[in-house]
């Protein structure tokens, strides 16, 4: 069987085959269960392939990364262990490409490099940014390209130097650009309910057959992003 399913929450498959699967995470669904009942990609993403191919019993899909609840973007899963762990060896290597889309209050211009410190405080699940090295801070680091403005709120692209919890909406918010939509570091908005915040792309060496393969997210139809369709 190779029939066509539906896929709920909004997520959606970009590309499958025997090795791995390419998916898009919506904002608001877990990369995999925390216990609470809500959606998350792999129970997804593993009913789907039991039912597209009538696999019995346990479907094996491996989790190599993730993106936090509130961030929506391109995802890939293993469906093998060997794919699993030759997928796990290149984000190991930062050889794995994931580049971020997002839309910050403020006329951001040209490019730049943000570097700080970040400290994550588990029990709130906040981190706390510094200029300056201080003990359990860790250094972290991004660059971005702001790509256009509009009514004073600008869309940029980002790369990560370093993969801390929050970074970007952290870094962006000490910087005096909070993300569109956070209400953690920014404020809310009652025009979005999610933050303006997208893994868009992922480029990565196809863990089996050896070539380089790119994903590429399209571009949200909802507010912020409408403005710069």
């Amino acid at each position: 069987m190779d029939g066509k399913v539906e896929l709920p929450y909004g997520v959606n498959v970009l590309y499958e085959d025997n090795h791995i699967i390419v998916a898009l995470k919506p904002a608001g669904v877990l990369s995999q269960s925390d216990g609470t009942g809500a959606p998350d990609m792999l129970t997804v993403l593993k009913a789907y392939i039991k039912e597209k191919y009538s696999k019995p019993g346990e479907v094996y899909l491996g989790l190599v990364h993730r993106l936090d609840r509130p961030v929506s973007g391109v995802m890939v899963f293993a469906r093998t262990s060997k794919a699993a762990s030759r997928l796990s060896e290149q984000i190991r290597s930062r050889k794995v490409e994931k580049i971020y889309r997002c839309v910050v209050d403020g006329v951001l211009e040209g490019s730049g490099r943000l570097e700080n410190y970040i400290c994550k405080d588990e029990k709130t699940n906040t981190v706390t940014v510094s200029d300056t090295e201080k003990p359990g801070f860790k250094r972290s680091y991004l660059d971005y390209k702001a790509i256009c403005s509009k009514d004073g709120l600008t869309l940029a692209e980002v790369r990560l130097g370093t993969g801390r919890s929050h970074q970007i909406r952290a870094q962006m918010a000490h910087a005096g650009y909070p993300l569109i939509g956070d209400q953690k570091y920014g404020h809310a908005d009652k025009r979005c309910k999610d933050i303006a915040l997208e893994a868009y792309r992922l480029s990565f060496e196809h863990p089996v057959k050896r070539e380089n393969i790119a994903f590429e997210a399209p571009v949200p139809s909802v507010f912020p992003w409408s403005l710069f369709a």
